[in-house]
């Protein structure tokens, strides 16, 4: 895990394998590079002529670039890595903190295999420690579980495989002693740390991440931070009616679990539930993926990563709410037992729904988990799920959509996200679309409408979600599993999105910001 220190060294004494500088690109009218706050010294040692050094080197500033060079004498440092920041901000004005979050994480994942590094970028309050630390700690990231052998002292596999991570991040231009300025440091710590779980949840294989691992995984996080956790396994599931797990699960050797989790604060007076979808593998059962939409539905759990890290986070930080976690767990695979298009299920809440399409299935677990956390009537109840094929359509890769039974609170949801660098949109839930589900067999079928059916999907999920209860819906279908390059602080592979939109949502909960 890579650790993190608020440093009290200057950036010209500073003692590690790399310092690293932010530029941004000139304002118009001007030539170069804009060396930004922070880089003070480091722009003295190389005469004050930092700038003019990157630009013959073809640096821009340009938000992302990263530029490395051999620190001259005068800096404790071999090596100098200039960031970009993108345009510089208009006098008077700030860095925008994600942008410092985007640079932290180019930094940090182009130091792979160092053992420390110094961050020297703009610091003007809290907020932009926050920033920069949780940007370093999520570039740093790097899944390395299944590439084998013993790790070297000098930064990689045994079997020459991929570096690690950054060992340890010191952000500089930050007051250790100040009291925001160290709870800025420790939430980042939580947040990206959680944040990385989630990651690894999600990039673990379907062959060890099943229904049954996962809950093991919530219970052992439970007993470690205090969090109540509660396992249904099929026989309890089968017990209380859950057919709307069951029947997504009923077709895997594996067998599906509804997970609890419960963080409570003696001094909360509201609560919030999060639901996740937990779907360990989706082949789309009966109703198959066809060719290449197959590789990647190990991802198909994020929701319930995000929900799971969320709580932890939220336990972890001690705040001022109470939260109830549901992990709705099951892999959808095609057998003799699974269900079928045409079939008709029973749900927890005792609505009948016909099984149109065996590929729809998020819909079908996440119904029966709103139901029961319908049932502890919370103030609020968030839904987390990469659930709709039609929402990357409408949003692309990298924002989620958000849909909700109540405006202002779908705006909070919005608004949060933003806060904290998550992009997010709010979507409609269009009641004439709620015909195409209609059933001549059952109460309601589990597709409508083929256009708007990201739409769709949150309108089948409002049937399930209890009376005068708020309610948002958050698909992040699109940015949950990243399958390009690394950019920023966001990897290749499982993003652990949605995870800080929802871990600042308990804090303003907490802070009595949202009423």
């Amino acid at each position: 895990m890579t650790a993190l220190t608020l440093s009290t060294a200057g950036a010209a004494t500073l003692r590690a394998d790399a310092l690293v500088v932010g530029v941004a690109k000139s304002p118009k009218g001007g030539k170069g590079p804009v060396v930004a706050p922070g880089a003070e010294a480091v722009d003295s040692a190389f005469g004050g002529k930092l700038g003019a050094v990157l630009e013959s080197l073809g640096a821009t500033g340009a938000e992302g670039e990263v530029t490395k060079l051999p620190a001259p004498a005068g800096l404790k440092v071999p090596v100098v890595l200039a960031v970009g920041l993108g345009s510089a901000p208009e006098k008077g004005e700030s860095f925008d903190p994600d942008a410092l979050r985007r640079a932290a994480g180019s930094a940090a994942r182009a130091l792979s295999g160092s053992k420390k590094a110094g961050f020297a970028l703009p610091v003007e309050d809290a907020s932009d420690v926050t920033a920069i630390a949780e940007g370093a700690l999520l570039g740093a990231y790097a899944f390395t579980a299944y590439q084998g052998g013993e790790k070297t002292g000098k930064g990689k596999n045994d079997n020459g495989g991929a570096k690690l991570p950054l060992g340890e991040i010191a952000v500089l231009g930050a007051k250790p002693r100040d009291k925001a300025h160290k709870a800025a440091a420790e939430r980042a710590q939580v947040v990206a740390t959680e944040v990385n779980i989630a990651r690894d949840l999600i990039n673990t294989p379907p062959n060890d991440l099943n229904p049954e691992s996962f809950a093991a995984v919530a219970t052992a996080a439970g007993k470690e931070n205090g969090i109540k956790v509660q396992v249904l396994d099929e026989k309890a599931l089968a017990k209380g009616g859950y057919g709307g797990i069951l029947g997504v699960g009923k077709g895997s050797e594996a067998p599906p679990r509804l997970v609890k989790l419960a963080y409570t604060h003696p001094k909360a007076t509201k609560t919030l539930a999060f639901v996740g979808k937990g779907i360990t593998y989706d082949s789309g059962g009966i109703s198959l993926k066809p060719a290449g939409h197959n590789e990647t539905m190990k991802c198909d759990m994020s929701g319930a990563a995000a929900v799971f890290s969320a709580v932890v986070s939220a336990a972890k930080l001690g705040l001022e709410v109470n939260i109830t976690g549901w992990l709705a767990l099951a892999e959808n695979m095609p057998s003799g037992s699974a269900t079928r298009p045409g079939d008709v299920l029973r749900m927890y809440s005792g609505k009948t729904v016909e099984v149109l399409n065996t590929d729809a299935e998020g819909r079908l677990v996440l119904a029966d988990a709103l139901t029961r956390a319908s049932e502890e009537k919370p103030d609020a109840i968030v839904d987390v799920a990469t659930l709709t094929g039609a929402m990357v359509m409408a949003l692309g890769n990298r924002t989620f959509g958000i849909m909700a039974n109540d405006d202002a609170f779908r705006t909070s949801i919005h608004e949060i996200a933003e806060e904290v660098g998550e992009a997010s949109w709010p979507m409609p839930l269009p009641a004439d679309l709620r015909k195409g589900m209609d059933s001549p067999t059952a109460d309601i079928a589990n597709m409508g409408e083929r256009m708007g059916g990201g739409l769709v999907a949150g309108l089948f999920l409002q049937e399930f979600v209890g009376e005068g209860i708020t309610w948002a819906h958050v698909d992040i279908a699109g940015p949950a599993f990243h399958e390009g390059a690394p950019y920023g602080y966001t990897p290749k592979g499982g993003t652990g999105s949605a995870v800080r939109t929802l871990v600042r949502l308990a804090e303003r909960t907490a802070a009595g910001d949202l009423g």
